[in-house]
């Protein structure tokens, strides 16, 4: 069974699609949590960070690297940006699929509550 952002990825569901290349793909979140709140995934869904295989490293390096690029796309490099990747339930996870939210426009107290 397909999550989420795997119909997203396959565009079964629509997004709004802010970045997107042969390994992730960067859309806005439905629910957002700050003026600019975005989520990177990798197209090759991995379950959750916890569950990346050794093999995932350069995936994983490369994930980071988009979202730094996607926050500055988004207009947050000036003032700053938080990324936050869930894992597991009791982390806030809600989506199988390891993802980056990318999350900016105001100032973002820590901690985050």
């Amino acid at each position: 069974m397909k999550t989420l952002f795997e119909k997203i990825i396959a565009r079964e569901i629509p997004a709004q699609i802010v970045y997107e290349d042969d390994l992730v793909l960067a859309f806005r979140d439905i629910n957002p949590q700050a003026p600019t709140h975005a989520l990177i995934v990798p197209k090759r869904p991995i379950p959750r960070v916890a569950e990346a295989k050794a093999d995932d490293q350069p995936l994983l390096g490369y994930l980071l690297f988009k979202a730094a690029e996607v926050a500055g796309k988004l207009g947050l490099g000036k003032d700053g940006f938080r990324l936050v990747i869930n894992n597991g339930a009791d982390g806030g996870e809600t989506v199988p699929h390891l993802h980056v939210h990318i999350l900016g426009g105001r100032y973002l107290k820590w901690p985050p509550g």
